[in-house]
């Protein structure tokens, strides 16, 4: 019986890898993204779904760099936070919830970047945990109101897998390890750098279109 589970495994992982690569990548449609040329860029403070109170600021923290680099000019978000808050706008459900022209009436910007975080944090398993971090994002053009682009991405520091050695019990003790570790130094912040990266990116299959400001710009 045990030796039957044992070729069994193998065979149900396999399958699943199988299943989750045979499914279909979402079509990007830039036909509005092109046409509304969209120069600056308004990050709101991202709405939090996860139990951490962390990940908000620290995916907006991170959120600039990518479209700075992709070519567009990011409004600073120090500057931005104070002004909702002078504006008695303190959470991001309030901030998501101001209507494009007035954003636009605000702070000048072309389009403003709307993102949700889902999951932030360290989760424990039975033989390891992994802090990921998870969230989509959409580019509204502040003219119309139109959604130009979407988009979502994931990251863990635990992508290459476990290589605990020492047996059941090794695992064990290197799975609490690493869950306490995790929780000490905030590892969600460098793992929301990975995702932020891999979601605000020009360039990616799927991905932003560059900027005004990138030699890339009107190529991909």
């Amino acid at each position: 019986m045990m030796a039957g589970w044992k070729r069994f495994v193998p065979l149900l992982a396999v399958a699943t890898l199988v299943v989750g690569c045979a499914a279909p990548r979402k079509t990007q449609d830039y036909g509005a993204f092109r046409a509304a040329r969209p120069a600056s860029i308004v990050v709101l403070p991202p709405l939090n779904e996860s139990p951490d109170v962390k990940a908000t600021y620290s995916m907006l923290a991170q959120a600039t760099y990518p479209l700075a680099e992709g070519g567009y000019y990011v409004l600073p978000v120090t500057l931005v936070d104070e002004t909702f808050r002078q504006n008695g706008l303190q959470t991001p459900g309030d901030i998501h919830g101001v209507a494009p022209a007035k954003l636009r009436e605000i702070f000048g910007a072309d389009a403003a970047l709307y993102i949700t975080v889902t999951s932030y944090g360290t989760k424990y398993m039975v033989f390891d945990s992994a802090t990921v971090v998870t969230a989509n994002a959409k580019l509204v053009d502040l003219k119309t109101g139109t959604t130009l682009w979407t988009g979502s991405a994931s990251a863990s520091n635990n992508e290459g897998g476990n290589s605990s050695g020492g047996g059941l019990i090794g695992m064990l003790v290197a799975a609490a390890v690493k869950q306490i570790a995790n929780s000490i130094v905030d590892a969600g912040h460098d793992v929301a750098g990975v995702t932020t990266a891999r979601l605000l990116s020009p360039g990616m299959q799927g991905g932003l279109l560059y900027g005004p400001r990138s030699p890339m710009y009107e190529k991909n």
